[in-house]
């Protein structure tokens, strides 16, 4: 997450990459961050459009924030993860609301279902850190039918979040040769991911506010539960955690809006919908 730019040349390992992002992901407990992004899954499926008694695949759906918005709008909905904890998480969620939801282990990279299956394919803040971006987004398109649609919520690099994965990279790089996951945001890497099979894309650049006591609150949290910072912090020595904090709470000051002692921090993200051609 150190870079924003496309690397060329390295050999990657991706299985061994995935193999550290589960371990990642499945530290901490994503939901107590997750919970709060729902009204981005929420606008999400209205930006595609979803219609009642269509099929959506959710990927890398994480706790689930896209899958319960389109169940909530009668979708035949599948959500899918490749960490068994986040899945769980999605359908203790589900079940709490009473909504039948069918609940996949699975790769973004290799999806389980046959060619254009589903009518939509989903993905908010999820498929954007699959390491073989490429490979993730062929399989979107794959099991995505020709005039359905693939809605994607992507992070900005130059957003609170791309600057949030810029700090972290300092501080524990990730492998040489990978690409940084807020690649997704940008137009142009959209455009080379699914341009040559989309009769449309649209783009809006939307804001989710990351809301918190105090910044000091957010570091609290963020670095306790949410599985990449915690194990950024894990794996530094005391001198090193110190300035990590330090270097967090100068991008959190920098950032924050609120004046009077709690945290507001607008952080931008690419709503997109894909129609497949």
């Amino acid at each position: 997450m150190n870079t924003v730019s496309q690397q060329v040349g390295a050999t990657v390992d991706f299985e061994a990459v995935k193999v550290r992002q589960q371990d990642v992901w499945s530290s901490g407990d994503y939901a107590v961050i997750g919970n709060t992004l729902q009204i981005v899954g929420e606008s999400l499926c209205e930006a595609m459009d979803v219609r009642p008694g269509d099929r959506l695949l959710d990927v890398a759906a994480g706790n689930g924030n896209t899958t319960l918005a389109a169940a909530r709008r009668w979708c035949q909905v599948v959500s899918t993860d490749y960490v068994p904890s986040l899945l769980q998480q999605g359908q203790r969620r589900a079940e709490a609301e009473g909504r039948q939801i069918e609940f996949r282990h699975a790769d973004a990279e290799a999806l389980p279902f046959p060619d254009e299956t589903f009518d939509y394919a989903a993905s908010s803040f999820g498929v954007m850190f699959a390491p073989n971006q490429e490979r993730a987004a062929a399989e979107l398109l794959r099991v995505c039918r020709p005039g359905g649609k693939i809605g994607l919520a992507n992070w900005t690099p130059e957003g609170f979040i791309g600057k949030l994965f810029r700090l972290v990279g300092r501080f524990a790089p990730q492998p040489a040769g990978l690409n940084s996951p807020a690649l997704w945001g940008t137009e142009a890497r959209l455009t080379e991911l699914f341009g040559e099979r989309a009769s449309n894309i649209e783009i809006r650049r939307r804001h989710f506010v990351f809301r918190y006591k105090s910044p000091d609150h957010f570091i609290e949290v963020f670095t306790r539960y949410y599985g990449p910072l915690l194990k950024a912090f894990e794996g530094l020595d005391a001198v090193g955690r110190a300035e990590f904090a330090i270097a967090m709470r100068g991008l959190l000051d920098s950032e924050n809006l609120s004046e009077n002692g709690t945290l507001s921090i607008p952080g931008e993200y690419l709503e997109v919908v894909i129609t497949r051609a």
